[in-house]
């Protein structure tokens, strides 16, 4: 019975709220439900979406209520999702932020977290990464993601915010050639730690329009400055042709949609080489890329998308796929190059990739800002301090057993988490409401 007022007609409105820091688009019926869902994630490359690739991404949202957030542009997904695509859905809401004052609105914020699915619209990521970071928005999509396991996707800047590590886009966008010549040139503003955790997307930098056959130079230098920086043993990629979807479901196969052969429509998954030593050899401020390691720097299953996605790549393990091929890429005095004879991972003298990269990943926090739980990605037993902003130790915890901690009595404000696990010590800031 709850369908009567709107099952004959779809309902489009639009709120400007909070002097107007965001629009709403609302498609179908306003009155909210609760559907079963799937916790698959959709990383598309940046042109017209893969239908495909959207017909499986709405599937999995059990018929709910789909939330599209944006920072720019109107209502282009509504129709599309609610009626086009053949899925029925109880409705599509777009919400676009004005500015960052969105990110605390009641409205928004309940909207988002009744969402059966949650889809990030192309823009700028760095609109998305300084509205909602470290905002109920960001803590409200973690809880989605890895509490709610709703499917959750994105298209060019939507999908590059999906990684777990990202280019922010701060100080403008990452041209190949400036940046391999410069790895620390100004536009490579990278973000780890502190926004999103798919826990599919580890240490996974993403990128997007790789029908420009530079792109991947700029890809290259991510992985060379996290590899750098962050002392990380394994770093990986994910990229797209701009037709290209990736839809990765629930046990990490990742599957690949496209018009191959009808187009040369591939999605790559990078890793830098488990063979140590993996660094790059000359990775400087003003100083040209190189990143060679014996001419394998960096293993790349490419893969073709074909329109029913029978070509897959197993995020499992990081070696094992179907219908693609491997490549070496390596970087010599700022020049990409490629060689597509090349061999799967040998890891075999060395601990796996999977292993070594979840044995030393840093620790992801959620939500943040946090209310009364506080949630961590990790599955052994750990201790862990929180301290003030004044160094002052205001709660302990030794030989957690669960990846929670409750934080309710804390006072709001700013604390550093130090989380022990065995012999390795990590530090993440955390807010309290």
């Amino acid at each position: 019975m709850k369908k009567l007022l709107f099952s004959f007609s779809i309902l489009i409105f639009v709120i400007g709220a909070k002097a107007q820091s965001y629009t709403s688009y609302f498609t179908g019926d306003t009155l909210d439900v609760t559907a079963p869902t799937s916790g698959v994630t959709v990383l598309m490359g940046g042109a017209t979406e893969n239908d495909s690739a959207m017909i499986w991404f709405l599937q999995h949202s059990g018929g709910g209520d789909i939330v599209v957030l944006r920072a720019t542009g109107s209502d282009g997904y509504n129709d599309y999702m609610y009626s086009q695509l053949g899925v029925t859905v109880n409705s599509v809401q777009t919400i676009v932020f004005n500015n960052s004052s969105a990110s605390n609105d009641p409205y928004v914020i309940r909207q988002l977290k009744n969402a059966e699915a949650l889809w990030f619209a192309g823009g700028d990521q760095w609109d998305y990464v300084s509205y909602w970071k470290h905002t109920p928005i960001d803590s409200t999509i973690n809880y989605l993601i890895n509490v709610k396991k709703i499917p959750v996707g994105g298209t060019s800047a939507g999908m590059a915010i999906l990684g777990h590590i990202v280019n922010t886009a701060q100080n403008g966008s990452a041209v190949p050639a400036t940046v391999l010549a410069n790895p620390y040139d100004t536009s490579v503003a990278l973000l780890k730690d502190d926004f999103i955790f798919n826990p599919w997307l580890n240490n996974v930098i993403t990128d997007t329009h790789y029908d420009n056959p530079d792109r991947s130079g700029r890809h290259i230098t991510f992985l060379a400055r996290i590899l750098q920086d962050y002392s990380v043993p394994a770093v990986y990629g994910i990229a797209c042709n701009e037709y290209v979807a990736v839809c990765i479901d629930t046990n990490g196969t990742a599957r690949v949609y496209g018009d191959y052969p009808n187009y040369q429509e591939f999605a790559y998954f990078l890793q830098s080489n488990c063979v140590q030593p993996n660094a790059p050899e000359i990775c400087a401020a003003s100083q040209p890329l190189t990143w060679n390691r014996n001419s394998q720097a960096v293993k790349v299953y490419k893969v073709p998308g074909t329109p029913s996605g029978a070509n897959s790549f197993k995020l499992s393990n990081w070696n094992t796929g179907s219908g693609g091929s491997w490549e070496d890429w390596f970087v010599v005095n700022g020049a990409k190059q490629t060689n597509t004879q090349a061999s799967p991972p040998n890891c075999s003298s060395t601990t796996s990739v999977p292993e070594l990269s979840k044995k030393d990943m840093s620790i992801t926090i959620f939500p943040n800002p946090a209310a009364d739980l506080l949630n961590f990605n990790i599955d052994v037993n750990f201790s862990v301090e929180v301290y003030d902003m004044y160094s002052k130790l205001i709660l302990k915890k030794e030989n957690c057993s669960t990846p929670q901690l409750d934080v309710g009595a804390l006072k709001p404000g700013s604390y550093i988490a130090v989380i022990s696990v065995g012999s390795s010590i990590y530090h993440s800031r955390f807010q309290k409401m």
